[in-house]
């Protein structure tokens, strides 16, 4: 008996809930397509207020036409036609997911400089670097592109020395891509 009244309140409450819902239909701005939901009517109203605030908004700060429906366009937004250049990239974000060469990985902190020493001799216009993120082992690192296939040409010449050269994805510094 005890359950049973149990379900007859819970079911008593969810009743009281669905009927203050209502069913809104809402115009989706970018497509145009109906959207259908069930909300409150106080949230409705407030989601009313906040829409008219953005449109008085938008409004105020756009230049007018002198079109009578301007508040029922929607504003636009720009975004180029073209891919952006690196150096556009790079004044937006210093730091990017680039590519970097893994040389090698080792287990000790004497090894990597081992190794560091031996790249430099060889290669001395790549920055090199140790990667201790994972220790006990430590990533040899060098150089910074933009892409993979930018890394290529020195790939192939690292490989010469290090058979299991890679190039890996990497936070680089924008300022140091190739």
């Amino acid at each position: 008996m005890r359950n049973l009244i149990k379900i007859f309140s819970v079911l008593f409450v969810f009743g009281f809930y669905n009927i203050e819902a209502q069913q809104v239909v809402k115009r989706d701005t970018l497509a145009g397509t109906e959207l259908i939901m069930s909300m409150d009517p106080k949230v409705k109203e407030a989601l009313e207020n906040l829409e008219e605030k953005c449109l008085r908004t938008a409004s105020n700060t756009s230049v007018r036409d002198n079109d009578d429906d301007f508040a029922a366009r929607p504003t636009k937004i720009y975004v180029p036609n073209r891919e952006l250049t690196n150096a556009e990239i790079c004044r937006k974000n210093p730091r990017i997911l680039g590519y970097k060469i893994q040389i090698t990985t080792v287990k000790s902190n004497e090894e990597a400089n081992e190794v560091k020493a031996y790249f430099r001799r060889r290669f001395p216009n790549l920055k090199v670097e140790t990667d201790a993120s994972l220790r006990p082992n430590y990533k040899i690192l060098a150089g910074s592109y933009f892409t993979k296939q930018s890394a290529a040409s020195d790939l192939s010449k690292v490989r010469e020395y290090f058979k299991s050269a890679i190039a890996v994805q990497y936070r680089i510094f924008c300022a140091e891509a190739k």
